[in-house]
């Protein structure tokens, strides 16, 4: 599936014309088993050398909010924000978030407002220098009614976050990690992938 300009943060690298592979990773910030195959992926020498060892291939996180847990929309807001203010931050952003994901978790949200998880979020995004207050004024919910009355009202990101959904619905993705290479969905990888693993799977299918 084409990656939308708004969204271009999501790729790991600078598109290059020669990637006519592409490999989507439906990741959820607060889903235990992305955190680990993103955690492989980033931290290794996979990421880093794909521009010049698979130019053919382009690496796109996908953010696949999984809404049985609430706070997963609200994780995705803040990762839509950077992507808003900072695309190029948005790798960095995401890893910060995963490696502190069980504080957002069902039990430390719950006794908290909608606004004060977007305050701890903004900090996540403060870790790799984007600016808080800037995230902040996109994802707080006012209290009070719009002009014309409605109650609805969103926040900064929000049409964004609609279109996000609109377009991972198309692929019938549920579960996460979920994988598509060149647009079908590759069971055979798993998040429990070493990097060895991976660069054996990658040997064998981006040629």
């Amino acid at each position: 599936m084409a990656l939308a300009p708004r969204f271009a943060g999501q790729s790991s690298h600078s598109l290059d014309p020669r990637a006519f592979h592409s490999l989507e990773l439906y990741l959820d910030y607060v889903c235990p088993f992305s955190a680990k195959m993103f955690n492989t992926l980033y931290h290794s020498k996979i990421i880093p050398s794909l521009p010049s060892r698979r130019p053919s291939l382009r690496l796109i996180f996908r953010q696949q909010i999984q809404p049985w847990h609430p706070s997963s929309t609200l994780c995705h807001e803040a990762g839509v924000a950077v992507l808003q203010l900072e695309p190029d931050k948005f790798w960095a952003f995401s890893d910060e978030l995963f490696k502190v994901q069980k504080e957002f978790f069902d039990v430390n949200v719950v006794g908290e407002t909608r606004n004060e998880t977007y305050k701890r979020l903004a900090k996540v995004a403060g870790k790799v220098q984007i600016n808080e207050g800037a995230i902040l004024k996109l994802l707080n919910v006012s209290d009070k009614p719009a002009d014309d009355g409605s109650l609805n009202v969103g926040n900064g990101v929000t049409n964004d976050i609609k279109f996000l959904v609109k377009t991972n619905r198309l692929t019938g993705v549920h579960v996460t990690p979920t994988v598509l290479f060149n647009g079908a969905v590759e069971g055979s990888i798993s998040s429990s992938f070493t990097e060895e693993q991976w660069e054996e799977w990658l040997d064998q299918n981006v040629k």
